[in-house]
């Protein structure tokens, strides 16, 4: 039940993490596909929510100079929301300390997590984000685990056995320390007056 609940509890964090950041900059990402609706709407603030407060302005600004030239269609109307995509996005991953490359094409191989946390979202049903998750996860931990087991046994009979133990322990170590931590969203969150295992830092 433990991990069952570890695990549900990385899925729903890893669902917000990478639906915020890592598909953002593509023109079929979620802050495009508000942009759209932006001016489809005309109603700049569908996409304030991107950006930091100190950014509105700017991004009300680029909105309304888009605006007016959507209006004499054509190129200048593919310019103007080229424009105003590229400002909103870069101001967004900057907002979430990331650098901006430009616009990505739509139709990436995004890999699984991201489509199913996607379709999570648009449906309200986590359970194949959950399926997903739990299953990787699960297939991780038993792999590193098993490992361990296996190099224990063997750990005392030399020195290059005991390093071959070693390795297992830290490599599983590490990964239930990391999936821990992206359980609870971030090293922030995590008490800071428990200790930590000098083996499982990585530093």
């Amino acid at each position: 039940m433990l991990f069952h609940n570890l695990i549900r509890t990385t899925a729903v964090w890893a669902l917000c993490s990478t639906f915020a950041m890592a598909h953002c900059d593509g023109i079929d990402g979620p802050v495009v596909i508000d942009a759209k609706r932006a001016f489809a709407q005309n109603n700049v603030n569908l996409v304030l929510l991107w950006v930091r407060k100190a950014d509105e302005a700017a991004i009300q600004e680029a909105f309304v100079r888009a605006q007016e030239v959507r209006k004499l269609g054509g190129e200048a109307k593919r310019l103007a929301e080229q424009f105003f995509f590229e400002t909103l996005v870069r101001l967004h991953r900057a907002s979430e300390g990331a650098s901006y490359t430009g616009l990505k094409p739509a139709g990436r191989d995004l890999g699984p997590a991201i489509p199913a946390g996607d379709k999570a979202v648009e449906t309200g049903n986590l359970k194949a984000v959950w399926d997903l998750i739990r299953e990787d996860a699960h297939k991780g931990l038993h792999q590193r685990f098993e490992a361990v087991q296996k190099a224990k046994l063997h750990r005392d009979k030399n020195p290059e056995s005991g390093r071959k133990f070693v390795a297992a322990y830290v490599d599983y170590i590490h990964y239930v320390v990391n999936l821990h931590e992206q359980a609870v969203g971030s090293k922030g969150n995590v008490d800071e007056k428990q200790p930590r295992h000098s083996c499982g830092d990585g530093e």
